[in-house]
């Protein structure tokens, strides 16, 4: 029998380490938020953070991508890497960041311009003028929406239905080629039939991208993520309260048999 290896730098057993965090805390205006986060974010998954409201989900997944430093009073500390790097090193330029790590949020935000301007719009800023007909279809098609307005690109965007809206955000994140795809809360505001739209597209887009999600859908985390986090609340010695990171495992796990009890009670609908 072969020896084993070890895994290669910024690699685990698990697979290649995107992000590792260790001790993370998120304060507002001195007030901590999220308290002493550590994990490991791995390539070309789906890692899923749940928890009730108020427990520091998406203060947390706007740590990757420096959208915190934008909030006034915002203080992150502790060591988040990107491949190793110290994503908060003072040399770290936050819009290249946010280039290589493209965030979707809650609600779909297009621009009030054409579907062809709003996916251009990003590959205009970066530079990245050449071909940029054949990046806007690629990231239409990528996103699954390309047969449904490659006949009405000049259109105004903000006659799409919500869900082709919310494709259409995913789309312009993707045209300025990521790395990282942040989805904060992506399909709290849309049906069931565009739900389960998005939720094929995350799962297809998992081949090319590594993808975080916050969700308060514990079945849309059952179904479309590898790994899952499972955040709480708990009052601190200061009579504050801080969202914390409970436990972190493969997503069968956390749904099946979880070893923190209040982990299990989450996800059975005892509280929460």
């Amino acid at each position: 029998m072969r020896p084993q290896q070890d895994p290669e730098p910024g690699s685990t057993a698990d697979g290649e380490v995107i992000f590792d965090i260790n001790g993370a805390s998120v304060a507002y205006d001195d007030k901590v938020a999220l308290r002493d986060v550590s994990l490991k974010v791995f390539k070309n998954e789906v890692t899923a953070f749940i928890g009730p409201s108020g427990c520091g989900k998406s203060t947390f997944i706007r740590c990757f991508n420096r959208m915190n430093d934008e909030i006034h009073g915002a203080e992150v500390t502790g060591d988040i890497r990107f491949h190793g790097e110290d994503l908060y090193a003072p040399a770290v330029d936050p819009i290249d960041v946010r280039r290589r790590i493209g965030m979707v949020f809650q609600k779909p935000n297009p621009f009030p311009k054409s579907v062809y301007d709003n996916i251009a719009f990003g590959p205009r800023i970066q530079g990245m003028k050449r071909g940029l007909d054949e990046r806007v279809e690629r990231a239409l098609h990528q996103a699954s929406l390309w047969d449904e307005v490659h006949d009405r690109l000049d259109s105004n965007a903000l006659g799409l239905s919500g869900g082709q809206q919310q494709r259409l955000c995913i789309a312009r994140c993707l045209a300025v080629d990521p790395e990282v795809i942040l989805l904060d809360e992506p399909c709290s505001a849309l049906d069931p039939i565009s739900t389960s739209a998005i939720e094929d597209l995350i799962v297809d887009l998992k081949r090319d991208y590594t993808i975080v999600i916050v969700t308060h859908n514990m079945q849309q985390a059952a179904r479309i993520a590898d790994r899952t986090a499972f955040f709480s609340v708990e009052t601190g010695s200061n009579g504050q309260r801080n969202g914390v990171l409970v436990e972190y495992d493969n997503t069968s796990t956390i749904f099946t048999t979880p070893s923190d009890p209040r982990t299990e009670g989450y996800v059975t609908g005892r509280f929460g």
